[in-house]
């Protein structure tokens, strides 16, 4: 009987250590494919906060590119890093391959902050990224269209979501930008 309960509790015990393992990462665990070849390995970030965007060049809000590329030129030197992550999940709004999305982001709006490959955002065959974001920050900052956009904090914790309506130059986003950057200060220095 003794035998019994001991087996019993680990096989309890083993999707509770499971849960607590994906609570446990930060976003510095997860490498993504990056645009150009190779990886973008988030930990290679670690100690700065993060401003992950999900994008598309053929959509109604792919001209917030330019105010992204405004915020990575004005907070880049303050430590955030502004991190696309094109995605042809919403209305099949980015067709094109690496060399197309690189081409269009540098040519229309000299984009040089980082960028992934293109991957998928949301379902079951989302990027394990976005689903540790889901799971961080709850079903509701699930993305719903392209220019979703996650603050992760110098620590690699999820901090909030905004929807593609948050423009990258409102007032609210940038208040949280300064926020996790001022808390970030004592690990950038």
């Amino acid at each position: 009987m003794r035998l019994f309960t001991i087996v019993l509790w680990s096989l309890m015990a083993v999707p509770a250590l499971a849960d607590e393992a994906q609570n446990s990462k930060t976003a510095y665990d997860f490498t993504l494919p990056a645009l150009d070849g190779g990886g973008l390995a988030l930990a290679d970030f670690a100690g700065q906060p993060i401003l992950l965007v999900n994008t598309a060049s053929q959509c109604g809000f792919t001209g917030q590119y330019e105010g992204l590329q405004a915020l990575w030129s004005y907070y880049r030197d303050k430590g955030l890093v502004v991190l696309g992550v094109p995605s042809n999940d919403f209305g099949g709004q980015e067709p094109g391959q690496a060399d197309d999305i690189k081409a269009f982001c540098e040519v229309n709006f000299n984009i040089d902050f980082p960028m992934s490959d293109k991957l998928v955002v949301r379902g079951d065959q989302a990027h394990p990224l976005y689903q540790w974001l889901l799971a961080e920050l709850g079903d509701k900052a699930r993305p719903k269209w392209n220019f979703y956009k996650y603050l992760i904090d110098a620590d690699g914790r999820a901090v909030s979501y905004y929807s593609s309506m948050t423009k990258p130059d409102s007032r609210k986003l940038r208040r949280a930008i300064e926020d996790v950057l001022a808390a970030a200060q004592p690990s950038l220095n």
